[in-house]
């Protein structure tokens, strides 16, 4: 397990009795049979908190619950904070939203819903192994894996820019509709490496940041580089690695690709990319389709000319990174058969479809069973733009969480410290391999030992 959070109790308990005043939906029945209440994410598009809503009230009526739901922001590590307070307090929701790391560093505290998940996986199909490094503990599910809130970081390309400057035909290698293998056969790292020189000889460096330590696309996207050649910081067994030759493989790419990169990267967050993009700075980033959901709104022209796709393919594979959302029950929890009746409802197809529609097929549902579903071939402009933002069997790439070849207790130091991003920041900053590399392996004993 993780350390656990060094708040007081007294602190705890203040955070808790803070967290009750945040915005809230009471969904009130008459002659209710029991009480629920649940703290969900808040949606970063506005309508997903009104369709969440919507499903809940209707389920609510059905089955005679008083539920109170809790939509709170991840703005400022609220959701983590009000987590942490009602962990220590033992007491608050039933059902509570845990992201990433979250699940272990809370297992001891929350409820197994292996009957949950057995039913799920026997409808709709075994999960990949992203969902159970985070989530599967001890041989027991300890949360259900959800598509609220989950997003990976595929690759967003300027379509035009892509043509023009790298005489590359991103729809032909990932088109809106099924294909084979062979049509993205091309894309390997060695090719990104020789379309961000073109892309920089034109003037749009990638807009990739490195900025270590609090940003999650940072993490993800050089956490997922890494994975892609095999360049596993730490193993399985807890060992250091990072003087493997496939990390040594790894530095020497990176080495090559910042020259193409903004000067800046170091700081930038994880908006600046987005903006990069929107603003024409930039051909090409990863991130979700939140940068193009901007775009539609205040730049339509750019909206249009953007595709998103698979990662690149590295000598261990074409690793797609992901950030997944799970939704846990608390050992405290009042109304345990009823949270597990609630999740398990909106797990199901039909509710995740409804759900999706709404974010514009944002979130990414943990089942591939379910990426067949019409929103991915819908959203527009251009059209089919997000339909191989989920993976699809054509792609041949999996979900990666960043640091995953670790155990997870190692895993989240290295995903808090930004190990990662930090490398490439100090080879633009002049380091060598050589001296980058041994800063690595003092970090990773500071935190192993």
């Amino acid at each position: 397990m993780l350390s656990k959070n060094r708040l007081s109790r007294r602190s705890a308990l203040k955070i808790g009795a803070a967290a009750t005043a945040l915005p809230l939906v009471h969904i009130r029945t008459a002659g209710a049979a029991g009480k629920l209440s649940l703290a969900l994410w808040d949606h970063w598009v506005p309508t997903g908190d009104d369709a969440m809503r919507k499903l809940i009230t209707a389920w609510a009526e059905k089955n005679k619950v008083d539920v109170q739901v809790d939509f709170i922001s991840s703005i400022g590590s609220k959701i983590n904070i009000t987590m942490a307070a009602e962990a220590q307090a033992k007491t608050g929701h039933d059902v509570y939203a845990f992201d990433q790391w979250t699940v272990h560093q809370y297992a001891d505290s929350l409820d197994p819903v292996d009957d949950v998940m057995q039913r799920l996986i026997a409808k709709y199909g075994k999960l990949g192994r992203a969902y159970e490094y985070l989530a599967f503990i001890n041989k027991h599910w300890m949360a259900v894996p959800v598509g609220w809130g989950s997003a990976p970081l595929p690759p967003v390309a300027r379509i035009s820019m892509w043509k023009k400057f790298a005489g590359v035909d991103v729809q032909a290698w990932f088109p809106d509709h099924p294909a084979t293998p062979e049509a993205s056969k091309e894309w390997t790292y060695d090719k990104q490496l020789e379309i961000a020189a073109a892309f920089h000889k034109a003037g749009y460096p990638i807009g990739f940041g490195c900025r270590a330590g609090d940003s999650t696309d940072a993490n993800q996207t050089w956490g997922a580089t890494f994975g892609a050649f095999g360049a596993d910081l730490v193993n399985a067994k807890g060992e250091i690695t990072v003087e493997s030759d496939n990390v040594m493989k790894v530095m020497e790419y990176i080495q090559k690709l910042i020259k193409f990169m903004p000067p800046d990267a170091p700081q930038w967050d994880d908006a600046s990319n987005n903006r990069a993009l929107i603003s024409g700075k930039a051909a090409y980033i990863w991130n979700p389709p939140s940068a193009w959901a901007v775009a539609k709104r205040d730049a339509p022209e750019v909206a249009a000319d953007c595709w998103h796709f698979s990662q690149p393919r590295g000598p261990a594979g074409r690793l797609v990174p992901h950030r997944p959302y799970f939704w846990g029950l608390w050992q405290f929890a009042k109304n345990k058969s009823a949270a597990k009746e609630l999740i398990e409802h909106l797990s199901q197809r039909e509710q995740v479809e409804e759900l999706a529609a709404p974010v514009a097929g944002y979130d990414i549902p943990p089942f591939t069973s379910m990426y067949d579903m019409k929103i991915w071939n819908d959203v527009e402009p251009p059209k089919g733009t997000v339909y191989n933002y989920p993976v699809r069997p054509w792609h041949d790439s999996e979900y990666y969480i960043a640091g995953s070849s670790a155990p997870p207790e190692i895993a989240v130091q290295m995903w808090n410290r930004g190990i990662p991003p930090a490398m490439v920041t100090r080879l633009m900053a002049g380091e060598s391999i050589k001296s980058t590399i041994a800063w690595a392996k003092e970090e990773l004993q500071g935190f192993i030992r």
